[in-house]
């Protein structure tokens, strides 16, 4: 325009002095923030940054905000520029300017936050050059940290994946401890971020990786607990001596995960030394804190532990003495005191057994489970475990390994169980010994007893079960002082003592006397027990290993029970590798040894409490029985007896629960009926073992039953201090009458370790029983009367029942509680149609069973069970005892009472519930009563006539018959077609209305 003004308009130049676009370009004022940008930068490659020049710049763009965007654009394209010809200063020059902007026109970011991340992805993508690339880290930092909400949380999400590779690169061309530095700096900058304004970026794994592959203990933390006094669990040493081959071969150092972590200190990003500033394990820790603060609910917890969970799986980081998982989880677990989570962390873990990275790797979950043991001591020497669910999975996984034994074929798949095993057992201690509460364990305990199936998974379950028990009895979970055994459990216990497997029955008298006197156990001979009936079925178990193995495992419990700590690494090694062999050595010769019964330090208790002390100060910590309980153990007690497919193991088992029975009895007074039964079940046992017409049991099952009778009479006669009566016991009966039971000094009995099992119940057993039973037979008649006088002459004394009335409930019959027979929770529901359906429901603790597992020959076990007229107890005809109705009179009695209860008057009022539910137990515990006495005559008449086991359907049948026909015959009535329509219930009763309105 001034060219114009003075060629085509000379007088315009004169005249309109005011026009500025007339005016010349050298007179026009350079605009100010191209002044500044230029003087920001020196006129030379090595002159220092003018910082004042720089601050000048962005209190201008500051109070001129439209000026930002040309600001911001002409760095960005300075940067482009000087990134191309490598001048660094030159760099750190609009990095700075950035920097500044940050600070002065945080308000006006909006103007220039686009462009400063492209500044910055452009310096992340500069490969050439590290600084350039510290230099993006850095300045990354500084604008995250510059943010006030979430509006560009997307665009630094896109940034991730740069930072953690450059967090993540290895190799000796990038062994730049600052750029990992730098990096990691920025990703606690985005944790932080995400914290601040709750938003978890989509790449957040990444920043998870890159952060633990900076990961490093600090050195003077390890070296202090090097330096001090090792806290080794000795679930490590068994893990030591139980590995064999290659499958345990990392273990044969001493590991650090027993070893309490230091705690870290924490560090604060604002008050870092130069030297700490560079260096990538200070920001891994601060990434570390920040991710914990970040976790601070179950779901974000699980988002920021998963990821770590699948780091730990890809390489060795689980493995206690080389990995890091120890060491990170350890020290998450300190940064989350404040917040109370971490049991979250605990929980975490041991449902990542189920991932599949984990699930089908014994060895690998074994090393994630000692790293739970490790940090369950750690959190239990802090806080109580108020939570246990993880218990649940824990006995599952547990139930998993010991059927996998079962089923293993080579010798590392069975070493890798054996050592997942022996890691669940210590970290369920450790667990056991933060919790203050056992009644959510006794609840679970019962929970997947009710859901027993059958088999292999029936003997797993109970297996994991008693391991659980023992590790409850160990742990002293609560003082457990006067605490009467929970009463679910015990119901389910009672159903399993009379499962259709062998093993599982034997099962759940080690759990019951595992919970009632925990000093009662010794595990080598329990373990033993449990596991006997495998050796003579190989095809259902078929891993002696694994008996040994468990067996070690609990004699570890006991050990640190007992407070015992091997001093030397080597001496517990072989005093390991010495218990398994021996324990193998004891299943190869199908023997238990006679010194370790299951009444470790048992025998002390008994002369404590028969020597007069008090059972209480003897043993404070023995649960106790409610009358009704004792009642219903000594009926379990009889059922179990009577059942034709007991083994030695199984009479050894009962003879143990009736002496903690009578112990734990002992705590209180019973009442004077109880005392009187506590003598009656062994007469009544004595009586059908010495019974010649006894089809339903062969003849060395009723020798066991003898020894097992003769056993509980004399312990009893210890306990009320009957001494005249063993006396003459001992004189009756001859120490080699059974060659597979007999009775020790403590009046305890126990399998023969001479005895070889494989041959009980053999046809030439059965001949030799025969001849004892017989010979013995005549010898126990003579002295009946003797023994009643000094059981009626010592019972009166201690009792307040008369001599007559002692005689007479002496002489009658054992018969079962009715509560326990008919009760709500009756034991009769455990027939065979709920065994079958019980084997295809999931337990508890899994699901999963598969069914090849379920199907075994186990009918004839089955079947003891399911004939309910077993239980019934073996009625000897006596003057004493009334006659019993026949069917047609129960009927016509039932009748009777429908037809009353039909022709009453019915009320406009309903009844109250007090009344009716009085009613209703008046009219069923008379009904009850002559159900249980006719169904005891059908079973003596139906044993006298036909000599043949009442199991067969087709005899009860024929018994029913010809009862419901003498009976018809005796009324002149017609016989029905159907025998079994006899036995249709009456029309509906107040009882089945009260069910109804119930909602039963």
């Amino acid at each position: 325009m001034g060219l114009i003004s003075r060629k085509l308009f000379p007088a315009c130049e004169s005249m309109c002095v005011c026009c500025p676009a007339l005016r010349s370009s050298s007179r026009q004022p350079v605009k100010r923030y191209k002044k500044l940008l230029s003087e920001i930068f020196p006129k030379s490659l090595d002159g220092p940054p003018n910082e004042r020049k720089i601050v000048k710049l962005c209190e201008y763009a500051a109070k001129n905000p439209v000026r930002i965007p040309k600001i911001a654009k002409y760095l960005e394209e300075r940067c482009y520029k000087e990134l191309r010809f490598e001048h660094t200063k030159f760099i750190n020059i609009v990095t700075e300017a950035y920097n500044k902007l940050l600070c002065i026109c945080k308000k006006q970011m909006a103007y220039f936050a686009v462009s400063l991340l492209n500044v910055v992805t452009e310096l992340l993508d500069n490969s050439k050059q590290d600084a350039m690339r510290i230099l993006g880290c850095q300045t990354l930092t500084r604008f995250i940290y510059s943010q006030e909400d979430g509006t560009y949380t997307h665009n630094i999400e896109k940034l991730v994946r740069k930072v953690c590779a450059l967090a993540r690169e290895k190799g000796e061309e990038h062994q730049n401890p600052s750029l990992r530095a730098s990096s990691l700096q920025c990703l606690s900058a985005m944790v932080w971020f995400m914290a601040q304004y709750s938003h978890i970026f989509a790449d957040f794994d990444e920043i998870v990786h890159g952060t633990l592959d900076n990961y490093e203990p600090d050195t003077h933390n390890e070296g202090d607990a090097e330096r001090g006094e090792p806290h080794h669990n000795w679930v490590d040493e068994v893990v030591r001596c139980e590995g064999r081959g290659g499958a345990i071969a990392s273990c044969d150092t001493n590991p650090s995960c027993m070893i309490l972590r230091p705690r870290p200190v924490r560090k604060d990003p604002s008050h870092l030394t130069r030297e700490e500033i560079e260096t990538p394990k200070v920001w891994a820790q601060i990434c570390i804190q920040r991710m914990a603060e970040l976790a601070k609910e179950s779901t974000t917890m699980r988002r920021v532990l998963d990821p770590m969970f699948v780091y730990f799986d890809s390489g060795r980081h689980w493995v206690p003495q080389q990995g890091s998982a120890i060491m990170v989880l350890s020290d998450m677990l300190y940064f989350m005191e404040n917040s109370g989570n971490q049991q979250l962390i605990l929980a975490s873990l041991i449902r990542h057994l189920d991932h599949k990275n984990v699930a089908h790797d014994p060895q690998l979950k074994s090393y994630v489970i000692q790293v739970a043991t490790a940090l369950a001591r750690q959190i239990r020497s802090a806080v109580v475990l108020a939570e246990i669910g993880f218990v649940c999975d824990l006995c599952r996984h547990l139930r998993k390994s010991l059927q996998a034994t079962v089923e293993s074929v080579g010798e590392q798949e069975s070493n890798s169980n054996i050592l997942l095993q022996n890691s669940i057992e210590g970290c369920l201690l450790e667990i056991a010994k933060g919790i203050v509460d056992a009644r959510p364990l006794f609840d679970l305990m019962a929970i997947t007893l009710e859901k027993l199936p059958s088999g292999v998974v029936a003997r797993a379950t109970i297996g994991s079960i008693m391991i659980l028990a023992h590790v409850i009895s160990v742990a002293s979970v609560s003082s457990r002082s006067q605490q009467v055994f929970p009463e679910a459990l015990l119901v389910q216990l009672l159903k399993v003592m009379l499962h259709p497997d062998v093993e599982a029955r034997v099962g759940a008298h080690h759990i019951f006397s595992a919970l009632l006197i925990p000093s009662s156990n010794h595990p080598r001979h329990e373990v033993s027990s449990l596991r006997s009936g495998f050796l003579y079925q190989p095809r259902r178990w078929h891993s002696n290993t694994a008996s040994a193995s468990i067996t070690a495992l609990l004699e570890k419990l006991r050990r640190e029970k007992d407070g015992t700590k091997a001093d030397k690494c080597g001496n517990s090694v072989h005093d390991d590798f010495k218990e398994k062999d021996i324990a193998e050595e004891d299943w190869k010769q199908g023997r238990i040894r006679k010194n370790s019964p299951n009444f470790y330090k048992l025998s002390s208790i008994i002369d404590r409490t028969a020597g007069g002390t008090s059972l209480s100060e003897a043993e404070p910590r023995i649960m106790k029985f409610s009358e009704d309980q004792v009642a219903q153990l000594l009926s379990a007690f009889w059922m179990q007896a009577n059942l034709p497919d007991n083994l030695p193991s199984n009479i050894e088992a009962i003879a143990h629960s009736f002496v903690l029975t009578l112990i734990s009895s002992g705590l209180k007074n019973p009442n004077d009926n109880l005392v009187v039964r506590f003598f009656q079940l062994p007469l009544s046992l004595g009586n059908i073992s010495l019974d010649p017409h006894n089809g339903g049991l062969s003849p060395a099952c009723q020798r066991s039953i003898f020894v097992l009778s003769i056993g509980m009479l004399m312990f009893a006669a210890k306990i009320y201090h009957i001494p005249d009566l063993n006396d003459l016991l001992k004189s009756l009966v001859p120490c080699d009458f059974d060659p597979y039971l007999g009775i020790s000094d403590d009046l305890q009995v126990y399998v023969k370790p001479q005895a070889d099992i494989r041959d009980y119940g053999s046809a030439t057993d059965n001949q030799l029983a025969t001849s004892l039973l017989l010979e013995l037979r005549n010898k126990i008649y003579e002295s009946d009367t003797v023994i009643m006088d000094i059981l009626v002459q010592n019972l009166s004394g201690i009792t307040e029942v008369a001599a007559d009335d002692l005689t007479k409930q002496l002489s009658e019959s054992f018969t079962p509680d009715d509560a326990f027979m008919f009760g709500p929770q009756s034991i009769l529901e455990f027939d065979q149609s709920q065994a079958v359906s019980h084997s295809k429901e999931s337990l508890s603790f899994d699901g999963d069973f598969p069914m090849h597992s379920l199907v075994e020959d186990d009918v004839t076990s089955e079947a003891s069970v399911a004939d309910i007229s077993r239980f019934i107890p073996k009625m000897l005809p006596s003057p004493s005892v009334p006659h019993v109705i026949s069917i047609g009179q129960l009927l016509e009695s039932a009748l009777e009472v429908a037809g009353q209860v039909a022709g009453t008057s019915v009320t406009t009022s309903p009844l109250p519930y007090n009344t009716m539910a009085s009613q209703c137990e008046a009219l069923g515990t008379g009904t009850r009563k002559k159900l249980s006495n006719w169904l005891a005559h059908e079973s003596l008449q139906s044993r006298l006539a036909d000599k043949s086991s009442p199991t067969s359907p087709e005899n009860g049948h024929l018994a029913l018959k010809r009862i419901i026909s003498s009976d018809y015959r005796a009324q002149g009535d017609v016989l029905p077609q159907d025998p079994w329509l006899a036995m249709r219930l009456p029309p509906a009763s107040p009882f089945d209305n009260f069910l109804k309105a119930a909602g039963c």
